[in-house]
């Protein structure tokens, strides 16, 4: 009995001590890439989507020209939504058709 204790005990104790390093690891990747996150908002390379604000890069994101302003959207849901916004805010919305 006493050994089935010491037993169960090692394992507990190795237990958590690979737990709490893999969590450590873990929260320390997220740290990380949170930190590369706002390199890449700072330096431009990330924009937010004003509909969900999801940060997207600018080479993979569905943009559209209001003006002189670009809007940048992570999906075309978010920019059908934009766009839904925009008439319902009484604002004309020019269509793409190429005739």
């Amino acid at each position: 009995m006493l050994k089935f204790a010491i037993i169960a005990l090692a394992i507990f104790v190795a237990y958590k001590l690979f737990s709490n390093d893999f969590l450590r690891k873990r929260k320390d990747e997220e740290k990380k890439q949170g930190q590369e996150q706002e390199k890449k908002v700072a330096s431009g390379e990330l924009v937010k989507d004003p509909i969900c604000g999801v940060y997207v890069a600018l080479d993979d994101s569905v943009s559209v020209k209001d003006g002189d302003h670009v809007y940048r959207f992570c999906s075309y849901e978010c920019r059908d939504k934009f766009l839904m916004q925009l008439e319902q805010g009484g604002r004309e919305i020019p269509s793409n058709d190429d005739k």
